[in-house]
């Protein structure tokens, strides 16, 4: 990984520090590589792994990412991970992750696509006052609405063509809307007016998958048409729609487009585990930093959930089942 981003990327998640590794520009990297990392991890404990597909009859397994994260395997990944995967899929940079697990990009080659990523949205952020707002709101909640009368709060203010739109979907009742940093504020003060139940700022540099992040849109498309890209080895579900990927040319025009377009992230899970009445759900690792994914799985479908587990590479095996 040093070799490709030019600098110690090991040495900046262990040791810091923190603010440099929050940036984007190294974020992004480091999410994408620890992801690949857990998988790794992931293959060294298959007898554990194997036994406890024995419980309930298939095995059959989803990988499942973590944060920006992805299921996501390195070159001596064992072929049983591989053979029985049921489908990946990847939030946002965790989405580059999923597609080298499933044999469709080289790891140095996407690592080098992320870096140029992230660089570009560092940028692109940079260039305005910008962010997201993680809003959990009540069944009477119009999003759209309220980003509306942000967006026109803007113009009163003097912004021209501002900015304020959901770019995430996480699970029913819970949105993250991005855009200019004066529409996020409106919103958080006007929480009970729009029937927002909790509100919160993330920390992040700027309103990504919003059409302020199009200045990072050609670098990164420019990456992609260099990159051979394979058709995956099994299902990895976009960001973008929510739908599988279906060959290479759309996997390289929906990276692209993802970076602009909000992230489906409930629609794909609603996609990756529907199934007949009476079909067992499949296991789900969530490999990487964090576990947001396995929570939002469970707001999502607490049924899958029940056969989820996280796998961070960092983490103390022992001290994770405790």
């Amino acid at each position: 990984a040093e070799k490709v981003l030019g600098y110690d990327l090991l040495s900046l998640c262990l040791e810091g520090p923190r603010d440099a590794l929050d940036r984007t520009q190294h974020c992004q990297p480091a999410v994408f590589v620890a992801s690949l990392a857990a998988v790794e991890k992931l293959n060294h404990l298959q007898p554990e792994v194997r036994g406890r597909g024995g419980r309930g009859g298939s095995g059959r397994r989803r990988l499942g990412p973590a944060r920006g994260a992805a299921e996501a395997a390195l070159g001596s990944l064992s072929p049983q991970v591989v053979e029985r995967c049921v489908a990946a899929a990847g939030y946002s940079v965790g989405e580059f992750a999923a597609l080298v697990f499933a044999g469709a990009l080289g790891f140095a080659e996407a690592l080098y696509a992320v870096k140029v990523r992230a660089e570009a949205m560092q940028r692109a952020s940079e260039a305005v006052p910008s962010g997201m707002l993680s809003v959990v709101g009540r069944r009477e909640a119009n999003y759209k609405f309220a980003c509306l009368e942000a967006r026109k709060h803007c113009e009163s203010l003097g912004i021209e063509n501002p900015v304020c739109t959901v770019s995430n979907y996480l699970f029913p009742d819970s949105r993250v809307i991005a855009g200019h940093l004066q529409a996020l504020e409106f919103l958080q003060e006007n929480a009970r007016k729009y029937y927002f139940k909790r509100t919160k700022m993330l920390p992040v540099s700027g309103a990504f998958h919003t059409r302020l992040m199009e200045p990072a849109v050609e670098p990164l498309a420019e990456v992609l048409k260099s990159i051979e890209i394979q058709k995956p080895l099994f299902c990895v579900y976009s960001n973008v729609d929510g739908k599988k990927y279906m060959h290479s040319k759309h996997i390289q025009k929906l990276l692209v487009k993802q970076v602009v377009s909000p992230v489906l992230w409930e629609q794909t899970m609603h996609s990756v585990y529907e199934r007949k009445q009476g079909t067992e759900f499949p296991y789900t690792y969530e490999v990487g930093p964090g576990n947001q994914l396995g929570a939002i799985l469970k707001q999502c479908n607490l049924k899958a959930w029940k056969q989820y587990k996280h796998v961070d590479a960092l983490e103390d095996e022992e001290a994770a089942e405790t």
